[in-house]
Parts: C-alpha cells; sequence; structure tokens
C-alpha cells in the first residue's frame, strides 16, 4: 500500500519526472502533462503499478521509451523511503570491518543472504526478493567516509560484486530438480528461466541503490546521470553487445519513419521558378509577383554511395548504419556500399544477403571481403586512394557519397587528393563522424584535414542519425 504524498509534494514530484524524462530527449508537452495530473487524480496512490503504468499511458508515445520511464519513474514515486521497513525490522548484521574479507575467510552475513537468495529465486517469490535487494544494499552497498551511516552514497555494482547472484544459478538448478517442483522442462531451458530471475533481481538491487542515492543527491541530478538512455540516444562508441542489438532492433521502425520523412520532401520539392507563368499571375495583382509559378520537377530518386570504416569501435556505426540504409533502398534509385580498413571493397551483395544474421554484418565483412591487406590498421589515405582508382565510376551527378568513420588516420598521409576527386564527381559528400567534435583535433585524428575538404558532421547516436539522414539526402 502506498501512502499519499501531499499535493503540493505530488505536483513538484510529476513536474521532475516530466523534466528529466524532457532531459532525456522524451517529448513531452503541457498537454501531456496535464493527461498525466488527471491520472493521477483518478487512479490515486493505492496501486503503485497501475498508477505507473497511467503515467506512462500519458506521457509516453512508443513502448522502447518504458525501460527509460520505469527507471526515473522509481526516482520520483520511490516505493519508500530511507531504510526500507523489512530492514528496519530486521536489520542484516553488519560487520565491524566493511571491507570484504579476505579470500578463503567465512563470511556469514554474504552466505545467509545467498541462501535466502536462491530460496527466493527457485520459488520466484517476487516479494522476498524485493526484500532481499533492500538487505544486500544496506549490507554491502555503502560507500565513502568508512562507510558509515551518513554515507557519501550506494553502490549496486559493489553490492552485486560481493553478492555474486549469477554463481547462484547451479545451485538452483539443482534444487529445483531435487525438490521436483521444476517444470517439465530441458535444463537448457530452465538455465536461461533463472538467468532472468537472476537479471531481474539485479535490476531490483539497482533500482534501489539509485533510490538511495537519489535522497542524498537529488532525484533530478541522479535521473540525468544514472538512468540508461534510450536506445536512439546511446553512444555508437560506448555501445556494449547488448544496447547495439537494442539498436538493431530500432533499424526498421526509423527506417520507416525517414523514409515518409523523405518521401514527403520528395512530394514537397519544387522546380526553378518559370518566369513567364509567373509574370502572367502577377497581372492580377498590378504586377507583383505575390504568387510565383514553379517548373514542375521530374520525379527521380537519388543515387547513394556508402563507404564505411568497419574497423574497431566503429565498426557498430557502420553496422547500424548499413542495416538502416539497407532498410531505405527503395528511396533510392541506386545503392552501393564499399567498406574498409585500409583497402576498400564493395559488399552491397554481402549486406543484401546477410538477413539471417545481421548482428554478425561487420564481422561478415572483416572475414569475407578484403577490407585488410598487411596490417589490420585503419588507414583512410589508402582506402580512399583505393576507391578513387578502382571504384569512382559508382560516383555520378546524381550520387550523394556518406563516408562514415573517426578519421583516425594513424598517422598516415590523408590522401586528400583521392577525396578531391570523389568531391569532384559527386552530387554531395558529406563525413558522419562518430566521434564527439571535442575529440577531432587529438592524437592520430586527421578530421581537420578532412573537414576541409568535404562537410564533417557529428553523428554520435541514432536519433542524430536519423536526423542528418533526412536532413542531408537529396529529394
Amino acid at each position: 500500500m502506498t501512502t499519499a504524498p501531499p499535493p503540493a509534494d505530488t505536483a513538484a514530484r510529476l513536474t521532475g519526472l516530466v523534466r528529466a524524462l524532457r532531459g532525456h530527449g522524451l517529448r513531452i508537452g503541457p498537454a501531456e502533462t496535464v493527461d498525466a495530473a488527471a491520472v493521477l487524480d483518478v487512479l490515486g496512490f493505492a496501486d503503485r503499478e497501475q498508477m505507473r503504468a497511467g503515467l506512462a499511458a500519458a506521457l509516453l508515445r512508443s513502448d522502447t521509451q518504458r525501460a527509460l520511464f520505469d527507471a526515473t519513474f522509481d526516482l520520483f514515486f520511490p516505493l519508500g523511503v530511507g531504510t526500507p521497513e523489512a530492514v528496519r525490522a530486521d536489520p542484516p548484521a553488519l560487520p565491524d570491518d566493511p571491507r570484504p574479507p579476505r579470500p578463503g575467510r567465512p563470511d556469514p552475513l554474504r552466505d545467509d543472504l545467498r541462501e535466502r537468495l536462491a530460496a527466493a529465486l527457485a520459488a520466484d517469490d517476487r516479494a522476498a526478493q524485493a526484500r532481499l535487494a533492500g538487505e544486500v544494499v544496506e549490507a554491502f552497498g555503502r560507500y565513502g567516509a568508512g562507510a558509515t551511516p551518513a554515507s557519501d552514497g550506494w553502490s549496486a555494482h559493489q553490492a552485486l560484486g560481493r553478492l555474486a547472484p549469477e554463481t547462484l544459478l547451479a545451485r538452483i538448478l539443482a534444487a529445483l530438480r531435487e525438490q521436483a517442483t521444476a517444470p517439465d522442462l530441458s535444463d537448457r531451458v530452465l538455465a536461461d528461466e533463472i538467468r532472468r530471475r537472476i537479471q531481474d533481481f539485479r535490476a531490483l538491487v539497482a533500482t534501489e541503490a539509485r533510490r538511495r542515492v537519489a535522497e542524498l543527491r537529488g532525484a533530478e541530478r541522479i535521473a540525468e546521470r544514472a538512468v540508461a538512455p534510450t536506445a536512439d540516444r546511446i553512444d555508437f562508441l560506448a555501445a556494449g553487445r547488448d544496447q547495439l542489438a537494442e539498436l538493431r532492433r530500432t533499424v526498421h521502425p526509423l527506417a520507416r519513419k525517414l523514409a515518409t520523412r523523405l518521401a514527403a520532401r520528395r512530394r514537397a520539392a519544387r522546380g526553378r521558378i518559370d518566369l513567364r507563368r509567373t509574370l502572367r499571375r502577377s497581372l492580377s495583382t498590378g504586377g507583383v509577383p505575390l504568387r510565383p509559378a514553379y517548373r514542375l520537377r521530374r520525379p527521380a530518386r537519388p543515387e547513394l554511395v556508402l563507404l564505411c570504416d568497419v574497423s574497431g569501435s566503429v565498426a557498430g556505426f557502420a553496422d547500424f548504419t548499413m542495416l538502416l540504409v539497407r532498410a531505405m533502398s527503395e528511396q533510392f534509385s541506386k545503392v552501393r556500399v564499399f567498406a574498409f580498413v585500409n583497402r576498400t571493397a564493395e559488399v552491397t551483395a554481402l549486406l543484401a544477403r546477410g538477413d539471417a544474421d545481421p548482428a554478425r554484418l561487420a564481422a561478415r565483412i572483416l572475414t569475407e571481403a578484403k577490407v585488410m591487406g598487411h596490417h589490420g590498421n585503419s588507414d583512410y589515405g589508402s582506402a580512399l586512394g583505393e576507391f578513387a582508382e578502382r571504384h569512382l565510376d559508382a560516383v555520378g551527378p546524381r550520387t550523394s557519397v556518406l563516408i562514415l568513420g573517426d578519421a583516425r588516420n594513424n598517422h598516415r598521409d590523408p590522401n586528400l587528393d583521392a577525396l578531391h576527386r570523389i568531391a569532384g564527381r559527386a552530387r554531395r559528400v558529406h563525413w558522419l563522424n562518430p566521434e564527439q567534435p571535442a575529440l577531432w583535433r587529438t592524437g592520430d585524428s586527421a578530421t581537420a584535414a578532412y573537414a576541409g575538404v568535404v562537410e564533417m558532421h557529428s553523428c554520435r547516436n541514432a536519433r542524430r542519425l536519423g536526423e542528418l539522414i533526412a536532413r542531408l539526402l537529396p529529394v
């Protein structure tokens, strides 16, 4: 049962939630905020999960935003404040020395919590798991000056590192089999279910630690710094394997949205002014050309060439962009894709038959296409030179070229002449760089040299990539 906060506090929490969600890029206007207030007025605070669902329905526009919303909601409308009642009633016996015991020495508190957690996970008891999450954070999550009650903060990573719940998998599986309470499933399927429960418990611990830190530092500050962004705002260069997989799931929705925008721009695009018809129209307004007439444009879809660095950390950026362009291929009369590390090879056919496993696209390119010479380091000058010598026929007056990469050339010759040749034949050339602009002139980056020849754009996440494609590509 959740006690309703005072009306003034409720308004502050709701507006704080909205501000935090806006800070993460969600488009929430006054109308949605008023709707959310009406939801709180109707649903009340008796059922917290019902309140969560109602606010999500009022404020969100996409299911992909739900994870961000849930984490932020837990900061502004927490289940409780301070130390949970279950922990206050039966607090864990905190050791005199908060440091973890040396390897080989017994740790009774840790062993007791692991035993109880194994039983709760085996029974899939969510209430018990929530109580244990509070106990685990209380026992192992403090950090700061002596890890006292006036602690500097709380760390889910530290608490989970001490508890190591992932090592309970074999124990829980064996217990379920011995008790004959496990469903009639194979060990592999059952193990996957137990891993899911462990992952859910880790999320409970993370939520509890964030809630406690928010009480110390402020909910809006923690919402800004400690809540994971939506998939389209994840930095390409910082994305892990799971985040890249989540990004790939957004390819087709983003492609449909961009295709709609490009088609609308194409329909609305006008040709040059028809001077004769404009002057004729102006006769009705005393010779003032208030309504200019335009020549009808012949509809023609542009050609697109992608030139992608598939080395190192930028491979995820190139991978996502190639998949996106493939999903949008109907918007272009011709699409050709070239990949490189220090040699350039066309991978258009490889991309076309890559539906079976898009997650391994970059790896397949590295193994099946000749994109590397005698070494595996990036060499933009050599790659651009090979493209200009062997594949320049792919570029024509109707072609837009997108070059994808961080322009880190390992202090080799940038070969600006080759880039000049490409730019001289293409309709437009844009360079999309996944690094933040503050790093463009550091280390072995040749960004400054290349930016003097073609337009260089910062493109750190999927949202920015979509904006650039919709704005830069011709219609």
